[in-house]
């Protein structure tokens, strides 16, 4: 789903990359996941996304993602997650997004859980910020906290609180609630929970609506809109001096997204 032209001259209204320029690059990890294969899809769709990287630990299957004169701007870096320091070492890229993420069931341990929901994206936060990339967007979940007394809520609080202590000119957090789409992985939980919440969803109203599922897809345009938007912003004579970090709980991710799981 491209950005609509009226989105797209406001996402690049002031900023420093002209007409004539290559565009913007980008850097995503998490590109097998829910999030992360649709906001791929649709970077790939963007014409002013000039170059994709991906890093993955596995392949990543193109097909269905776009025409092959567009997929010619995505390289793929397959590399354990450990070793991603040396495997970004050539990368820069202006956007960097990260949408990985796990459950306890699957990485059977927590230190194996809380390497991928905090150590990794916090690893490619410093990336982000080591190499001056402008913005770096990652998805934690709802209800993240350091003093939550879930296991899954207070490693997603823990690494929102490392986030603000970075240098990097944006941060966007996105905490999206239970997530409705296909995934690759059987997620028997989040899928009854999801089904549970969008029977529910009408009666989600005001204080509750942050609480509605959200498809994975939105929170992918939400992203992509939202990065475009801080870019634009960060040179414009109405830019503004934005907090450094933003935001974006389920509800504000489905205004931005235009629209919801209803």
């Amino acid at each position: 789903m491209a950005l609509e032209p009226d989105m797209m001259e406001r996402a690049h209204k002031g900023s420093a990359l002209t007409v004539e320029s290559a565009g913007y690059t980008s850097l995503l990890a998490g590109a097998t996941g829910l999030i992360g294969r649709a906001l791929l899809k649709q970077l790939i769709a963007d014409s002013s996304i000039s170059k994709i990287t991906v890093l993955s630990r596995r392949p990543v299957a193109m097909e269905g993602l776009g025409r092959p004169s567009e997929l010619a701007k995505v390289e793929v870096i397959v590399a354990s997650l450990d070793d991603m320091a040396l495997a970004l070492e050539q990368v820069k890229a202006d956007m960097v997004f990260c949408t990985l993420g796990t459950t306890i069931k699957i990485a059977k341990t927590k230190e194996a859980f809380r390497k991928v929901d905090y150590e990794y994206p916090l690893s490619l936060a410093l990336f982000a910020e080591r190499t001056d990339a402008a913005l770096f967007s990652v998805v934690t979940a709802m209800g993240a906290s350091t003093d939550s007394a879930f296991f899954y809520s207070r490693v997603k609080g823990e690494l929102q609180e490392q986030l603000v202590k970075l240098s990097i000119p944006h941060i966007q957090v996105f905490q999206p609630s239970l997530l409705l789409g296909e995934r690759s992985e059987a997620r028997p939980g989040e899928a009854l929970g999801a089904w549970v919440s969008k029977g529910l969803q009408y009666a989600m109203v005001g204080p509750l609506r942050k609480y509605r599922a959200i498809k994975g897809e939105a929170v992918a345009f939400a992203m992509r809109l939202a990065a475009f938007q801080a870019l634009g912003a960060a040179t414009s004579a109405e830019g503004g001096s934005a907090a450094a970090i933003q935001y974006y709980p389920s509800d504000k991710i489905a205004e931005l997204a235009v629209h919801t799981t209803g």
